[in-house]
């Protein structure tokens, strides 16, 4: 390899690859050091260098005495030559690999931005700027399909150090994408003058995102909002239109759900901190806005709190119908009980836990279709719940 070809490896690699000259020209030094051999063994006393200007070779020995002379570099035929090379490009992937690593392994939760160059599976591959990153398919948006060419941005979830180079997992499904949309898009969040207390989202259908302002002057939600609407309208576009809702904070848990089931109006909210219990009552005609969409926003709402939600319509609102009808689903839902049951105990006048706990054995096996040994175990699967619920039955 003459001092022409040397150059043109050196300043291809450094515009097209990113790998710093210097490190591009050590690892050839190495390399042609590593083929200079005598007696099929690694010359130690040999060393290579490369003018930095020239790129002409020079070679020195070491002496005993622990100096070196310059000596003629080693002869290298066709063979040497080739394998010269082929250890030169490998330390230069090598030195490639490193680089990238050492560019992104502090960058995990940031978003980045990259073109889909492939499909490995149902896995997206994309290329960076410098490397390559995959998505996995639990890491994708279940609404979102993607293109070859497509750019794409995506939060950066792990970096991890490979034997076949760096792995680079991106994810646009993770809750903190959207978390770092907001950081990104409202400036009172990024300076701290807000905080994202909670964020729980279904990637591609909704978000719930919980701010507090540490500025009595700032309205949390309007400043996510924006003028206009301009800053969420940006997240929900780069979401490719999932629905997000800001939520204001409050230690209060009373206060937070009302504020996370909003816009329905509640009638009630019992909390019971000992089993993280919210239950929540709503008039008959704001039940289905509450719970959501196959019970979305109940669901969202339990995730963002932490607390159990339990959304039931105010019964003193109910008609006769509709009483019975919760009834039977309550006790429908107790192992033990179920659907064979629960209606033969609530036409029978037993609408709760406590009524049939009440009742003698007899007054249970008296129901058509239902045994003695079936009244035991109904009124087993009954003290059962109940002490779920209560810690113990009160005579």
């Amino acid at each position: 390899m003459n001092p022409a070809e040397l150059k043109a490896v050196v300043e291809y690699m450094e515009s097209e690859r990113g790998v710093e000259r210097e490190v591009i020209i050590r690892a050839i030094e190495l390399a042609l050091q590593s083929v200079g051999e005598k007696n099929g063994e690694v010359d130690e006393d040999l060393r290579i260098e490369i003018d930095r200007k020239t790129f002409e070779r020079k070679a020195y020995r070491r002496l005993s005495d622990g100096s070196e002379i310059e000596t003629m570099p080693p002869h290298m035929g066709r063979i040497a030559a080739q394998t010269a090379k082929q250890v030169i490009m490998q330390k230069i992937r090598n030195a490639e690999k490193e680089l990238i690593f050492e560019e992104y392994k502090d960058r995990i939760g940031e978003i980045i931005t990259g073109t889909v160059t492939r499909f490995d599976r149902s896995d997206v591959v994309i290329e960076l700027e410098h490397g390559e990153a995959v998505m996995p398919s639990k890491e994708r948006v279940p609404t979102e399909e993607y293109e070859v060419g497509e750019r794409v941005r995506a939060l950066i979830l792990n970096v991890r150090d490979r034997e076949r180079g760096p792995e680079i997992v991106l994810s646009r499904n993770n809750p903190d994408f959207v978390r770092c949309l907001f950081e990104i898009e409202v400036s009172e969040i990024s300076d701290g003058t807000m905080e994202i207390k909670g964020i729980a989202r279904e990637a591609g259908y909704r978000s719930k995102v919980a701010v507090i302002s540490h500025d009595e002057r700032v309205d949390p939600v309007g400043a996510c909002v924006g003028m206009r609407g301009m800053r969420v309208k940006n997240i929900v576009r780069e979401l490719s239109g999932e629905k997000i809702d800001i939520v204001r904070w409050s230690e209060d848990i009373h206060t937070l759900i009302a504020n996370a089931l909003a816009p329905a109006r509640l009638k009630h909210v019992d909390a019971d901190a000992d089993t993280r219990t919210v239950r929540v009552t709503v008039e008959p005609d704001q039940l289905s806005l509450a719970i959501g969409k196959r019970g979305q926003n109940a669901r969202l709402t339990s995730k963002l709190t932490g607390w159990r939600v339990d959304i039931q319509k105010d019964e003193e609102s109910m008609n006769f119908e509709e009483r019975v009808a919760v009834a039977v689903t309550k006790l429908a839902a107790i192992e033990g009980i179920g659907d064979s049951y629960a209606e033969k105990l609530v036409f029978s006048g037993f609408l709760t836990l406590e009524g049939i706990l009440a009742a003698e054995m007899s007054d249970l096996s008296s129901i058509e279709g239902i045994s003695p040994e079936q009244a035991k175990s109904i009124w087993y699967a009954a003290e059962v719940e109940y002490i779920k619920e209560h810690g113990e039955i009160t005579e």
